[in-house]
């Protein structure tokens, strides 16, 4: 007793606690010594602390398959656990399946939800008692279990001590005996191994081996739902679960989102959604299967692409997190699958496949990212079969947290940055702006300027902004720091910083200015700011982060620091100085931080809040080319070019119409004219002024009903695609205007619009409602409406919920928006909630 009582002594105070699992040979070989193995696990459990809760313990047999007879979290009590191990049956079966017992236990045993404190870095401890040599392969399960930082040790008998040598951590970790009846002749021994292997291990920190290697991820678990994986289904979902156990999901770690699909994809919960391991597990244990048919793989993968693998669904491809896509899929895809996986590899998310027996391999093999990435599996049931493979295969392509796939694409295909610097040159900076406009010249110098690298603009901003030079307007280093050299303070007060970021949205980071943000260019905004802003910062920094432009806000000891943490993309994003003298103590600290971005941003349209949060819209602007209008025709144009900028066109999600009018209508270009944005672009700056009178807005209204949103010239009315109409209008009409209006309304065409002094309240009786309608005193002031008007667009397009036609051309009218003025065939739904077809 003397002894027992030492060793008890030195595995409480000296060693950390622990968590120890016992995995026991059930098998049929094993019927006669399995009393010496029940004895063996209560002598050691006897030495446990087990109700200072230090110590836990569980117990598994396995054979052919393995079965738990308790979990970690099971019994909090000695007594409990001793009684229990005194009750254990043999088990019995064959053959002996040692390597699938091993997964067993790392995925289903060494587990949050069963208990294990493995997060909280207390160490793991797997004793192996085996008696035969294995059927099936034990050295994946060995090494992962190893990798995840569980110490193993063993005792194995003549026929399986080898073996299990093999298995421990270290040969000396295996205890090898003749047979398991001389297991209390090695007790001692075994105990004084283990505590003397503990006595030297340091509690681990929450993430262990080869999660401590890993960065942060981004992981998509993409799930074939249709009706040809009803009975499957729950081997997918406990698939996932076995994954995301294994995941460090936290705020500043692994964040993961799973979408099911199979006529049309549907988000479960998106990358942002929840930042607990214990909230994602809930979620899962509680998804149903999706069915339906046909098996739309290619838009499921446009769907995550465009819609989870964003800023605003919790993406941190800016950031340069590793994004991944697991896709499990049980048959061959309906649509193609090649377009939309190669702009996810283009956008640089690494794609890992599986599917079963009536799955396409090659299709699967196209759509991941090398062949080796796609597994097949005879049926899902047996994912548990290929799981340390798919987790491999991800931990040998992200080492120290550099995605293998990114990174060559960073270096292949990258095309530069687009760098704005946004500079205040209030009257409280005079003194500070030669520093600022060194620190620029700096900057510039190491960056890469070239066509296809690196681009520069400059903006300087007090009370009103002004652009030194855009994005396309140099192309070699030399012509940029000639002009930054030139700088002149603009002087002025006071500092509106909230309308320079507006105006840098709107007239910087715009094709037409040189940015390249749709075609996956970076875009970076540098601000550097002396003092606190006049107007509100909120709604514009929001833009800027919801349109994936990285800011970075600078500020001296006349800034609001909290102010610049708001602007900036995220608060470690902003630098504080007590002057712009010291701007060379941090340049090196941001120019890291600004070359570190080489990812491609996802080509987002730059909605301000309309590319994730509201559905796909047809628009359709229906401009009064009359003789009124000749000298503001000009604005009108390059009001329907900045909305345009806005649209995602590329996606096939937005498509737009241009429609003049006078005395009669004509139409610039059809809904299914064009298929790109820089198409409609180009056919906008284009644009003449018709001329003519009188002014027929009735008839011009009646027109666009008639020979525009109709099937044949590209509206998707009868798919439940929203139908939107904005009329810009200078003059009172001629005709009737209610009788066209009413009947655009019923039909479900929402109508926007902006009138002049002689037609805004005309315009109001038009639109849908009053509230639609935005008043100016000539057009020549439409820049001062235009993000207002955006805006009001927007809030009532982030509520609408498309309703399919209930019979052919006539809508749905039951569902009308409650407390508001929509018209009936929408519906609300919640902010960020999937918008579907119904």
């Amino acid at each position: 007793m003397s002894s027992g009582t030492i060793t008890h002594s030195l595995a409480d105070d000296t060693i950390p606690r622990k968590d120890v699992v016992f995995l026991l040979d059930g098998s049929d070989g094993t019927r006669n010594t399995f009393p010496a193995m029940r004895d063996f696990v209560q002598r050691v459990v006897e030495q446990f602390n087990i109700e200072a809760n230090r110590d836990r313990v569980s117990v598994v047999q396995y054979s052919r398959d393995a079965e738990v007879n308790f979990y970690l979290n099971t019994y909090a009590t000695k007594g409990e656990i001793l009684n229990t191990v005194r009750g254990l049956r043999h088990r019995g079966g064959r053959p002996l399946n040692t390597g699938a017992a091993l997964q067993y236990v790392m995925d289903s045993v060494f587990t949050a939800s069963s208990g294990s404190r493995k997060q909280e870095g207390v160490p793991q401890i797997l004793i192996l008692l085996s008696g035969g040599r294995s059927s099936d392969n034990i050295d994946t399960p060995a090494s992962a279990l190893k990798e995840s930082g569980i110490l193993i040790f063993g005792i194995g008998t003549r026929n399986s001590s080898r073996e299990v040598q093999r298995i421990a951590n270290d040969p000396t970790y295996a205890q090898p005996i003749n047979d398991f009846s001389d297991l209390p002749s090695v007790q001692q021994q075994f105990i004084s191994s283990l505590n003397n292997v503990l006595v030297q291990v340091k509690p681990m920190t929450p993430t262990v081996a080869a999660e401590r290697r890993m960065a942060r991820r981004d992981v998509v678990f993409l799930l074939d739902g249709s009706d040809g994986t009803r009975s499957s289904f729950p081997a997918m979902r406990d698939f996932v679960e076995r994954m995301v156990e294994r995941l460090n999901v936290s705020e500043k770690r692994d964040h993961v989102s799973v979408v099911q699909y199979s006529r049309d994809p549907e988000a479960h919960f998106y990358l942002n959604t929840y930042s607990r391991k214990e909230d994602v597990l809930d979620t899962l244990r509680g998804l149903r299967h999706k069915g339906g048919r046909p098996l739309n793989t290619g838009a499921a993968l446009q769907y995550v692409r465009d819609n989870v693998f964003t800023a605003s669904s919790g993406s941190r491809l800016v950031e340069g997190v590793p994004q991944l896509l697991i896709l499990l899929s049980g048959g061959k895809s309906f649509d193609n699958v090649d377009t939309p996986a190669s702009s996810l590899k283009e956008l640089g998310v690494l794609i890992f496949a599986i599917g079963s027996r009536s799955s396409d391999s090659g299709e699967l093999q196209k759509i991941s990212n090398e062949p080796s990435y796609a597994l097949s599996v005879s049926d899902f049931a047996d994912l548990p079969s290929v799981q340390q493979q798919l987790f491999t295969n991800i931990n040998t392509v992200f080492v120290e947290g550099t995605s293998i796939t990114t990174t060559t694409i960073a270096e292949g295909r990258r095309q530069g940055r687009d760098v704005v610097f946004l500079l205040d040159g209030s009257d409280a900076t005079r003194n500070g702006f030669p520093a600022m406009k060194e620190f620029v010249q700096r900057m510039v110098e190491k960056l890469e300027v070239a066509e296809n690298r690196d681009h520069v603009s400059v903006v300087q901003y007090s009370r009103d902004t002004e652009a030194h030079f855009y994005l396309n307007t140099y192309k070699t280093k030399e012509e940029i720091l000639d002009s930054v050299r030139g700088l002149r303070h603009k002087g002025g007060r006071p500092l509106y910083t909230g309308a320079a970021l507006q105006y840098v949205i709107e007239n910087v980071f715009t094709a037409s200015s040189g940015s390249r943000r749709l075609e996956g260019v970076p875009q970076i905004l540098v601000l550097l700011s002396g003092g606190r802003s006049i107007d509100s910062v909120e709604a514009a920094a929001s833009s800027l982060k919801e349109l994936g432009i990285l800011t970075f806000g600078i500020g001296s000891r006349g800034s609001d620091s909290r102010e610049l943490q708001r602007i900036s993309y995220d608060p470690n994003y902003a630098l504080s100085l007590s002057d712009f003298s010291e701007l060379p103590n941090v340049q090196e600290q941001l120019l890291a931080s600004v070359q570190a971005v080489s990812m491609p941003i996802t080509p987002t349209s730059p909605t301000l809040t309309a590319d994730d949060d509201i559905p796909r819209k047809d628009v359709v602007f229906l401009l009064d080319g009359s003789d009124g209008t000749r000298n503001t025709f000009p604005a009108m144009r390059d009001f329907v070019q900045r909305v345009v900028e806005q649209f995602n066109i590329e996606a096939n999600r937005d498509r737009v119409s241009v429609v003049q009018y006078s005395r009669d209508a004509e139409v610039n270009f059809y809904l299914n004219t064009y298929a790109t944005k820089g198409e409609i672009l180009n056919t906008v700056r284009g644009l003449r002024h018709r001329g003519g009178r009188p002014l027929n807005t009735g008839a011009a209204l009646q027109y666009v009903m008639d020979s525009v949103f109709t099937a044949s010239s590209g509206s998707r009315k009868q798919e439940g695609v929203p139908q939107i109409l904005i009329l810009l209008s200078g003059g009172r009409s001629s005709d009737n205007i209610d009788t066209p209006a009413s009947a655009l309304k019923e039909s479900g065409i929402l109508i926007f619009g902006i009138g002049t002094r002689n037609s805004s309240r005309e315009v109001q009786r038009i639109a849908n409602d009053p509230t639609y309608a935005q008043p100016i005193n000539d057009f020549s002031d439409l820049p001062s409406v235009q993000q207002q008007f955006i805006s009001s667009l927007n809030n009532v397009l982030v509520q609408v919920k498309p309703m399919i036609p209930t019979v052919a051309g006539k809508t749905d009218y039951h569902t009308s928006l409650e407390n508001s003025t929509l018209s009936p065939p929408y519906k609300a739904c919640r902010r960020h909630e999937e918008v579907y077809v119904s």
